[in-house]
């Protein structure tokens, strides 16, 4: 015997499913959307002009835009005229002591990348043009060659993760 709180509840989650199926955004497992119109991402070069940090790591954040992007989004990585645009620059890569200590010595020491990036969303008229920066410290008993690749890599991960949200908000 069905009650009518049995008919409408399952009427409800329909009409719900409705709803949130034919909106004009799509949202992805990283908490950001994207309008259904926009259906590729050109992703240029980051140059490093820091004039610090690993050879390699103005190709390696490039890399980890496009895979995050292609592997986070719908979106088809394109090499140019993308729905969306996003290119930019490394323009910071330094280490500084912190954390002191009574003998005037740093206890750790902190490794910083700063990246400028600049979005365009050539459909819905939106961009930015912004600075983004993150940090990793490490002990001072170590020195950076010993832990430069891994702090550079977490710290790439963390500026792409920065990027995609500003890129996916709905500012």
């Amino acid at each position: 015997m069905k009650t009518k709180a049995m008919v409408k509840y399952p009427l409800a989650v329909i009409c719900l499913l409705c709803l949130l199926l034919s909106g004009c955004v799509t949202y992805n497992f990283t908490g950001g959307s994207i309008p259904l119109n926009i259906k590729t991402i050109s992703i240029q070069n980051f140059f490093n002009q820091s004039g610090n940090g690993p050879p390699s790591m103005s190709i390696q954040l490039t890399e980890k835009f496009k895979s995050f992007y292609q592997n986070n989004t719908k979106l088809l990585v394109v090499k140019e005229n993308g729905d969306w645009k996003l290119d930019g620059v490394i323009t910071k890569y330094y280490v500084q002591p912190i954390a002191p200590q009574a003998n005037q010595t740093a206890g750790q020491t902190r490794l910083t990348i700063t990246i400028n990036a600049a979005f365009t969303d050539e459909l819905n008229n939106r961009e930015f043009k912004k600075d983004f920066s993150f940090y990793a410290d490490f002990a001072q008993t170590q020195s950076l060659s010993q832990v430069e690749n891994e702090l550079v890599n977490t710290i790439l991960d963390q500026l792409v993760l920065m990027v995609f949200t500003e890129t996916t908000s709905n500012w």
